[in-house]
């Protein structure tokens, strides 16, 4: 079973540590990175980063969005939503169905050169 983790400010995530959820304190780029890293090496499924964690670390977030785990999944913290979390969502959505619809297109072309004798 994997484990799910939360990272961002203490005042954001020290709720979710009442839910089972481990939680990361984390303020700078540079401990957001090491415990991302860390996280996602030691069989974590989910972590649970704030929004305002996530504008700090955008190019290692990224590293993770084409992988299957672990999920890195964007929240507002207690300063409120910034709307990151939408927008990121949105654009994974757009790829995914790009994705999709190539690899449907191939598929639909392969089997019209296809003979059914």
């Amino acid at each position: 079973m994997y484990k799910i983790a939360v990272m961002g400010d203490k005042d954001s995530i020290y709720g979710f540590a009442t839910l089972g959820l481990d939680t990361y304190p984390v303020t700078t780029h540079e401990e957001g990175a090491r415990t991302l890293r860390d996280l996602a090496e030691s069989g974590y499924g989910v972590i649970y980063v704030t929004e305002a964690l996530a504008e700090l670390m955008e190019r290692e977030i990224n590293h993770y969005r084409e992988e299957m785990l672990p999920a890195v999944i964007l929240i507002p913290g207690v300063l409120g939503n910034t709307g990151r979390a939408s927008r990121a969502s949105s654009t994974r959505s757009s790829r995914r169905l790009a994705q999709i619809s190539s690899s449907e297109t191939v598929k639909k072309e392969s089997s019209y050169g296809e003979r059914n004798d």
